[in-house]
């Protein structure tokens, strides 16, 4: 079940077969022969408010898992149990069922009850299920009623940190999916969406970063001025809401990868916003009166990292949103915003939530 989390669609290789039987690429229990059903322990990559789910069981046509339901905890610590390496065509060990044991995981609240699902055929492998659930998750247990296959587990939702466990002068950074950054819109999203800027660790290609068209409206002989920076009539965007208000005091812009296609300049713009601003904004595309010039239009360079402190950084209060412009195109693969979380007087961040999700990505017990 380890294949769960691998981001690329699943795959049959006909001729793949294993000393246990046909290789799948997925999770599929040998057919059980004793009574009960079948279940796996999920730890999320990302602890946070769920909204949905994709059941995959592409390829499994005469092996799918028939029906299912899922269900959710919240631990404090980190998993009292370990893969114990590879165990392909075993049980879970006595230690191991001991550890999962004194979760209770049998009693957490269902988010998904006993539900069918479809085999995986192109056209019906796909089994959504929406949540309504207001409570942070750090587990999943998915039960499989009695045996069978899945290929993928898809959990689509926002990250939601604990930030009571976050020091009053820690640096984070807010616009992070694993602090709850959520983006909310963009202009253009061609070749890459915005919300793969937020993502963990450096880009691992251009496909893991926003990339936009070409503008049409490019003036057919490009001028600078006396900076370096193209005078150009348009440019694109992306809007993110923070996790948590803060007061930024550094910014990184990372163009890895994008070497000829990197955009010339960018800026930052940032504010505060009430949910029923939010919903405003959300209604006009973000053409709001209220955005301030965090970060003024800056030259940028290809496949690099740029490093903007409090010298160049414009604002001295915290916000909730911050815009990422860049004239005229091209794509960037990670945007990082550090600062210090602080109290606002608006609803706490995290309790806003946003119709948009990011996919938490997650390792499998």
């Amino acid at each position: 079940e380890e294949r769960w989390g691998d981001l690329k669609p699943p795959q049959f290789i006909t001729s793949a077969f294993t000393e246990f039987g046909k290789w799948m690429d997925g999770w599929e229990t040998r057919r059980k022969r004793t009574p009960g059903h079948d279940w796996c322990i999920i730890q999320l990559g990302v602890p946070g408010l769920i909204h949905g789910f994709d059941v995959d069981t592409s390829f499994f046509t005469g092996n799918h898992s028939p029906y299912i339901s899922i269900q959710a905890g919240c631990l404090d610590q980190e998993s009292p149990f370990t893969l114990e390496g590879d165990r392909t065509g075993m049980a879970a060990s006595d230690s191991q069922m001991a550890a999962v044991a004194k979760l209770g995981s049998e009693v957490w609240p269902e988010l998904v009850s006993v539900s069918q699902l479809q085999p995986g055929y192109s056209d019906c492998c796909h089994n959504y299920f929406k949540v309504s659930f207001s409570r942070r998750v750090t587990h999943l247990r998915l039960n499989m009623y009695p045996d069978g296959g899945i290929a993928r587990l898809r959990v689509y939702g926002v990250g939601l940190r604990d930030w009571s466990s976050v020091s009053t002068d820690q640096d984070v950074d807010l616009v992070a999916l694993t602090n709850g950054g959520v983006c909310l819109g963009y202009s253009d999203a061609h070749f890459g969406h915005p919300r793969n800027m937020i993502g963990l660790g450096r880009a691992a290609n251009m496909a893991d970063g926003w990339e936009t068209a070409r503008r049409l409206d490019r003036p057919k002989k490009l001028q600078a001025d006396q900076r370096g920076i193209l005078q150009v009539p348009g440019w694109e965007w992306a809007v993110f809401r923070l996790g948590h208000p803060g007061l930024i005091s550094s910014v990184e812009v990372d163009t890895n990868h994008f070497k000829g296609n990197f955009p010339d300049s960018c800026r930052i713009e940032a504010c505060t916003l009430t949910p029923e601003e939010k919903a405003q904004c959300i209604g006009s595309r973000w053409n709001s009166g209220k955005w301030r010039v965090l970060l003024p239009p800056q030259k940028l360079r290809p496949h690099h990292i740029h490093h903007y402190g409090k010298m160049e950084l414009k604002l001295s209060h915290p916000v909730t949103h911050v815009r990422l412009i860049i004239a005229p195109d091209g794509g960037i693969s990670r945007l990082r915003l550090w600062a210090v979380a602080t109290i606002c007087l608006l609803a706490s961040a995290e309790l806003d939530l946003w119709t948009l999700s990011v996919l938490l990505a997650f390792g499998a017990f």
